[in-house]
């Protein structure tokens, strides 16, 4: 046994090189620069003090890299975790609603559900049969706020705010990796040299992760857990297994799942509010970046997730450091970090004609906030455009029965 640890151990020091580590550590940067203030959005939505916000960031990082770092080595292949970034934008919606020890359920079911369809082979069964339109829809519906609500930043922080949104559409022309990190340390600067940023209190300290038990009520737990699973599987663990499919691992898709649900139940009462493959990261590790033989871009996988877990050790430090960011940037920079989900959603919504009137049902729907019985609209989201698909389906299928029958009458009256 220690020969064999020796010899893995050995093995990855051999194919270790300065480019993969690099790429590992972009990965991280990426991740932190744009998705996190999503997170940090949602604890304020649900009025979270600085210790579970804490303890969130410590879950999700340091979940993340033990998940990413293991599979890596496993699977010889730079696979890497993430937290849902869509899920914790549903989370800015609900949080304000749904009280967090409903909230902490509702991940613990979330990721039952993950475990399930990753352990028995659905997950590929799942994402055939469930409507991609209308779930990009809703995706769609849940994102459009955050979009909105970065222009609206302008308003009342028009310097912080324009240099976030100016500095992602020059980035993406010249340097398209860094279109949220470069402009969010742009951002950071102006908002020092304008005094809205409050570093007083911020210093280094280990995070102190807060257990919550978990509340059931049904209607809220029902609201928050369907939507959140099918948007991670659907714009989370599907583009992170496509990623890698596409730089040309051969990797299961079932355990990959698996295991990032296994993750999301132990991490759950800690904040962990879903684990999941990541996508853009995923292809930044796996990339001919990383190294030009792909048989050792698995470490790219693996320095991403001591990174992960380096930061996330310091959670109560990160925590601070985006509480003294002005709202006005956070704003800006979660639109931002959000925009390349949103058009993407959008586009596959509305891709194909048949489609479109269950799609903007769903869109509008989840758009709306609406809530009815305590279901919350992401929930009827999914509801409603799946039921107009199903109608509008059988409508057709009739049509084209009725057109065959019509046109075999008329061959029987010309014989």
């Amino acid at each position: 046994m220690a020969e064999a640890h020796g010899g893995r151990a050995r093995r990855v020091w051999q194919d270790a090189s300065v480019s993969a580590v690099v790429a590992g550590a972009v990965a991280v940067v990426v991740s932190f620069a744009g998705p996190l203030t999503v997170v940090v959005q949602a604890a304020h939505a649900g009025g979270l003090d600085e210790a579970h916000l804490s303890s969130w960031v410590w879950a999700i990082a340091v979940g993340s890299g033990v998940t990413g770092f293991v599979l890596s080595l496993r699977y010889r292949a730079p696979i890497v975790a993430a937290w849902s970034t869509p899920g914790a934008a549903l989370l800015v919606t609900q949080l304000d609603e749904v009280p967090y020890a409903t909230a902490i359920g509702a991940y613990l079911a979330a990721a039952a559900l993950t475990v399930l369809v990753g352990a028995t082979g659905w997950f590929d069964a799942l994402m055939r049969r469930v409507p991609a339109a209308v779930v990009s829809a809703v995706l769609a519906g849940i994102l459009l706020r955050f979009g909105l609500d970065a222009f609206r930043a302008l308003e009342s922080g028009p310097a912080v705010a324009g240099v976030m949104l100016a500095g992602y559409v020059v980035c993406q022309r010249v340097a398209p990796r860094y279109a949220i990190a470069a402009p969010l340390a742009a951002a950071v600067a102006v908002a020092g040299l304008t005094g809205t940023l409050s570093l007083g209190d911020t210093r280094l300290s280990l995070a102190a992760p807060v257990f919550t038990a978990p509340a059931w009520p049904g209607e809220a737990l029902v609201s928050l857990t369907l939507p959140l699973f099918l948007v991670t599987m659907s714009a989370q663990n599907a583009p992170g297994v496509g990623a890698l499919k596409a730089a040309g691992y051969a990797v299961p898709s079932g355990p990959l799942v698996r295991e990032t649900g296994v993750a999301s139940v132990v991490l759950a009462p800690f904040g962990a509010h879903a684990l999941n493959l990541g996508a853009i990261t995923a292809a930044i590790c796996a990339g001919p970046d990383a190294h030009e033989d792909r048989a050792r871009r698995y470490v790219a996988g693996l320095s991403c997730g001591v990174l992960y877990v380096a930061v996330g050790l310091c959670g109560a430090t990160v925590a601070g450091l985006f509480a003294a960011l002005p709202r006005e940037l956070i704003s800006a920079a979660a639109g931002v970090a959000l925009l390349g989900a949103l058009s993407g959603s959008i586009s596959g919504a509305f891709a194909e004609a048949d489609n479109r009137t269950a799609a903007i049902v769903a869109f509008l729907t989840t758009a709306s906030g609406l809530t009815l019985w305590g279901l919350g609209a992401a929930f009827w989201g999914l509801i409603f455009g799946m039921s107009c698909r199903v109608i509008l389906r059988k409508s057709e299928r009739n049509e084209n029965s009725g057109a065959g029958r019509s046109s075999q009458d008329l061959e029987r009256r010309r014989e």
